[in-house]
């Protein structure tokens, strides 16, 4: 996920430390910054680019497209430079880029360097619209107002943005800190600590109003157990067009390609509040209603990638009256979303229930903003906020009447959570003394409310964008993240304890066996205990009624716990073969799956875990050497390391009774076991 330095400013009462060090304190507070990255509203920052006047242009010589010009790039300094636009003439105040620039394009990029073009020398180059990266235009070169000053900076003359951004590796439970809004909230709250002034403030929605009612569209929830909450309104009269050009900057700084004035401003809504929200054309809602339902299994629906999808019957919808519209939550459909057409538009701002919609995604291998936020859980206090946010930066981009009122469908209302913290608690788990007041400040600045107080803790009222903030310890680790970890004094005191364990070790066998086997240049192997459950449906050798499989699935290759490490071994022998590794020995401890009693579907007593140790071998049983014979792997090799380790751990190999064993998956085998 990406923050910008510059969209985190706009929502804190003062000036941030320099990017640097908002970094180390976002690492801090448990939004671990990755990476930084200086990035420019255009490619390149324009660096090396001037205002130029040409001076002379005259026919090329020795080429009848081109012609050969002087430029005047500020003060006494002038360049010849050879240009193949048919528009380029004398008097012209333009844009060059001088040698050492570099222009880009959408794939490409190259440096501009002094050279001769059929014999003429050229020190620069005078540039396109889009060789600048500011337009598309390309019939010609750009020209200039005339009283444009030669010599000014393009990045000064374009008013080209600089910002920092940063990569943040978002953990599963921080999604309240997947919008800018979230992360300047925690960064608040920590400075919080040194000036109590500091706060963080979305911006006002006070200016929203009901222009009037002429486009009413009804709300109807079919399957409230999938959506709690839908919120939608109507806006008449818009025009939709090119974003200017501070929301552009502001979406392309975090990698999102700017579509329209409408749909950017859902998209900035999004990465502002962490909450999505979706654009209907209204025309396009048959029946002149919203119903928010499941369809039938196998209904085809036509995604806006254009991709038709076969839906599944748990796959939440957003219909009109005849059809689907939208997979809700998703991905929208490419029958009903906003256009240039379009003049009447539905707004959409709703939450859905997060199994719901992970599910679908992982269904239809779909992972989009939308989803990745409701999957994690979204705020749905937040829904009603988000949509006047969004209408009046809509009214303000494409104008537009308010046509409805906001029609809020909420059958259920969700309370906040209540937690109960004791000071007691808190000390012990922290291992120091924080003051309460800094405490009740930390809390505050995290939007955790303070219901009441005594002296022996606090009652408090977590707001339901803190998901995973639902018991007295998640409190305190909150308080913790934001006071500091390095902030704690590690104690001089040391703490002992005598415990038993258990004979024989089990780590410790673990640990002989894999001396020996690393001794005789075998390699450890660590595979995925999730497999394809195809394995062991095809193979005699395992019951396919005992696998244990994945309710959603990442993949179809990953849909089932593994019944035996041989598959996983297998797949890492090959790999190795195919990378011209051809002498291979392997070892793996891990545990294999099976499901014990297959009426019983829920119950953690009808499944059996078991340890094992599976050993690999291929090729020869020594590299190639010139002066000795090369001597192939076999079965009883295999087995004379099955010996060395019973001898290891101790047992009297005439102690076994060996047999062979017929099984689907081996030529020949043999099984041991203990007379005793």
């Amino acid at each position: 996920m990406k923050l910008s330095y510059n969209w985190l400013k706009q929502y804190i009462n003062t000036e941030l430390p320099e990017p640097q060090k908002v970094s180390e304190i976002l690492t801090d507070i448990g939004l671990e910054v990755e990476g930084m990255e200086e990035v420019q509203s255009v490619k390149g920052g324009l660096k090396n680019f001037v205002v130029g006047e040409v001076l002379t242009c005259q026919q090329h010589p020795n080429a009848d497209r081109l012609s050969v010009t002087t430029v005047n790039v500020g003060g006494e300094k002038t360049l010849d430079i050879v240009c193949g636009a048919p528009n380029v003439a004398a008097g012209q105040k333009v844009i060059v880029a001088q040698i050492g620039a570099v222009v880009y394009s959408d794939t490409d990029s190259f440096p501009i360097k002094k050279g001769k073009i059929r014999g003429a020398v050229s020190e620069g180059m005078i540039c396109a619209e889009d060789e600048l990266g500011v337009g598309t235009d390309h019939d010609g070169i750009l020209v200039l107002d005339p009283t444009t000053e030669a010599g000014t900076e393009a990045a000064d003359y374009f008013k080209v943005a600089n910002d920092t951004v940063f990569e943040i590796g978002l953990t599963p439970n921080r999604i309240d800190g997947a919008s800018h809004y979230g992360a300047a909230r925690d960064l608040a709250a920590y400075l919080q600590q040194n000036s109590p002034d500091i706060k963080a403030q979305l911006p006002s929605v006070d200016a929203f109003k009901i222009d009037n009612n002429d486009l009413h569209i009804p709300i109807e929830i079919e399957n409230t157990d999938a959506c709690k909450r839908y919120t939608g309104i109507t806006i008449s009269g818009i025009k939709v067009a090119e974003s200017p050009d501070w929301l552009k900057n502001k979406l392309k700084a975090i990698g999102q390609k700017p579509i329209n004035n409408v749909v950017d401003v859902t998209n900035f809504v999004l990465h502002e509040t962490g909450h999505p929200l979706h654009a209907f054309d209204a025309a396009k809602i048959k029946g002149n209603k919203v119903v928010v339902k499941t369809m039938p299994e196998g209904t085809p629906f036509v995604t806006l990638d254009e991709q038709e999808r076969k839906l599944y019957g748990n796959d939440l919808m957003i219909c009109n009256a005849e059809n689907a519209m939208c997979i809700a939550g998703v991905f929208g459909g490419v029958k009903s979303g906003v256009s240039e057409t379009t003049t009447n538009m539905f707004l959409e701002s709703a939450w859905f229930d997060p199994g719901f919609i992970r599910r679908t995604a992982k269904q239809h291998t779909l992972s989009t903003d939308a989803s990745f936020r409701f999957e994690r859980g979204a705020d749905p206090h937040m829904t009603v906020y988000a949509l006047k946010r969004a209408v009046l930066l809509i009214q303000e981009l494409a104008g537009g009447t308010v046509s409805s009122d906001i029609v809020d469908a909420y059958p259920e209302p969700m309370a906040n959570y209540k937690v109960s913290l004791t000071y007691a608690n808190l000390d012990r788990l922290i291992g120091e003394v924080i003051p309460r007041d800094k405490v009740k400040s930390i809390l505050k600045g995290l939007e955790i409310v303070l219901l009441h107080e005594t002296q022996a803790g606090l009652e408090l009222e977590v707001p339901l964008f803190r998901a995973d903030v639902t018991r007295e310890a998640d409190v305190i680790e909150e308080i913790l993240r934001i006071y500091g970890y390095n902030t704690i004094a590690i104690s001089e005191h040391v703490s002992s304890t005598l415990s038993y364990a258990p004979k024989p070790d089990p780590e410790l066998l673990k640990n002989l066996v894999s001396d020996l086997l690393v001794s005789n240049s075998f390699n450890e192997a660590m595979c995925n205990s999730l497999t394809k459950a195809s394995y062991c449906e095809e193979n005699n050798d395992f019951n396919a009624n005992e696998t244990v499989t994945i309710l959603n699935p990442l993949s179809s290759d990953l849909n089932a716990m593994r019944q035996s490490l041989l598959f996983g071994g297998l797949e890492a022998v090959l790999r190795n073969q195919n990378h011209k590794t051809g002498n291979i020995r392997l070892f793996e401890f891990g545990n294999t799956y099976k499901r014990k009693n297959v009426e019983d579907k829920n119950s953690t007593h009808a499944f059996k875990e078991t340890a094992n140790l599976a050993l690999l071998i291929s090729g020869s049983k020594k590299d190639a050497n010139w002066n000795a014979a090369t001597e192939v792997s076999d079965f009883y090799y295999l087995k004379s390391f099955v010996d060395a380790i019973l001898d290891k751990l101790g047992y009297n190999i005439d102690a076994f009774k060996t047999a062979e064993t017929e099984k689907a998956s081996f030529d020949y085998g043999m099984s041991y076991e203990h007379n005793n």
